[in-house]
């Protein structure tokens, strides 16, 4: 990897913001139009599977085809609008739904939660550890940056069940990072809102999940209530694995970087660049997997243009892969099951004791994978 110079860094900066300058220019009524047919489509899908659930009693096969329609709905939701608009990508339009301010998806999850979080501490200190608390969620170790503890000898089992219940982890959060319920609270904590209000969130949207997939639309089934109730059950168990799947894919493959906080004191915006790049992994695949994961198969992409309407990030990826070999930084990407692969491969390396860090001695343009 190439080491860089500051006029280097300036130069990234240059090009990059050259990229996402000629994307913004372009955005208008094509991307509204994408944005309200996925949404459509997530609608439709949602109606259509809850119905075939009730019609499971003709044969099991309806009932089936309404699980896959309704965790199709669901991932939809998650994935390509909630997540991307939450970010901000469609608030040009100023649509009543689809606007980050207004916005509440179909998880346990708070969306004012999810972007106290995520937008602004995960997209700001990403990998830098101990500022982004997305490097295993504090119940995995990902790295020998983190000393090894008992528990993760069975990380791998702890992972599979956090990806069961992707949408309550993620939920729990930001209380867990606040230490709400659990744990001493640090001297130096600051936070955007009180205790209560995170708790009144988090018990308020949960509930209000559990109740709707749970108790309303299987009593409206009546007969058919408990496959309703089944059938609600494993598309939100369906929707949780491929969340976590596709999230973990974009940053805990074997080749992505991690950074120490003194060496991303008073970084440049081209070192920014240069760190979401080092910190992220893409996955190829057809147009219809991009859709599903949001576009987050180009997480690259999206680490260095969060606010961009997701669509674009396939485009956009070939010329920052060009880039990236231009000023020899790596560029981590690969097939989804390669990916998925090296994932599995350090969750379960770093479940025992040893291992490499992620982070070493020196300067932002030397630090090395883990």
């Amino acid at each position: 990897m190439m080491k860089l110079s500051t006029e280097q860094f300036t130069a990234l900066q240059q090009e990059l913001d050259s990229i996402k300058q000629q994307v913004q220019a372009q955005l208008g009524e094509a991307d509204a139009r994408y944005i309200r047919r996925v949404l459509l489509l997530q609608r439709l899908s949602a109606i259509s599977g809850r119905i075939l659930l009730v019609l499971g009693f003709i044969t099991p096969w309806l009932w089936l085809a309404g699980v896959l329609l309704l965790a199709l709905a669901k991932i939809l939701d998650n994935m390509e609008i909630g997540h991307n608009v939450l970010h901000g990508q469609y608030d040009w339009m100023n649509d009543p739904v689809l606007h980050s301010k207004r916005f509440e998806w179909d998880i346990a999850c708070d969306a004012a939660s999810w972007q106290r979080t995520h937008n602004f501490e995960h997209h700001t200190y990403t990998n830098i550890i101990g500022l982004d608390r997305d490097f295993g969620y504090g119940l995995l170790r990902l790295s020998n940056d983190f000393r090894w503890r008992l528990r993760n000898l069975w990380q791998g089992g702890t992972y599979l069940l956090l990806s069961m219940l992707f949408q309550w982890g993620v939920s729990y959060h930001e209380l867990a990072a606040q230490r709400v319920f659990f744990g001493k609270k640090k001297a130096d904590r600051h936070t955007q809102v009180s205790d209560s209000e995170l708790k009144r969130a988090f018990f308020g949207k949960g509930a209000r999940q559990l109740i709707k997939d749970y108790l309303f639309f299987p009593l409206i089934a009546g007969p058919m209530w408990l496959w309703v109730l089944g059938g609600n059950l494993l598309a939100n168990l369906l929707r949780n694995v491929w969340t976590s799947t596709v999230i973990f894919c974009g940053h805990f493959t074997k080749e992505v970087y991690a950074f120490r906080p003194e060496d991303c004191e008073n970084e440049s915006r081209g070192q920014w660049y240069y760190r979401q790049m080092l910190g992220s992994s893409n996955f190829t695949g057809p147009t219809w997997l991009h859709i599903l994961t949001g576009h987050l198969s180009c997480q690259i992409e999206h680490h260095l243009f969060p606010d961009i309407p997701a669509r674009h990030y396939p485009a956009m990826a070939r010329q920052v892969q060009a880039i990236a070999a231009k000023y020899g930084i790596p560029y981590n990407s690969g097939s989804f099951v390669r990916q998925y692969s090296t994932v599995f491969w350090r969750i379960m390396r770093y479940s025992l004791p040893g291992g490499n860090r992620a982070t070493a001695p020196g300067q932002l343009q030397q630090i090395g994978p883990v």
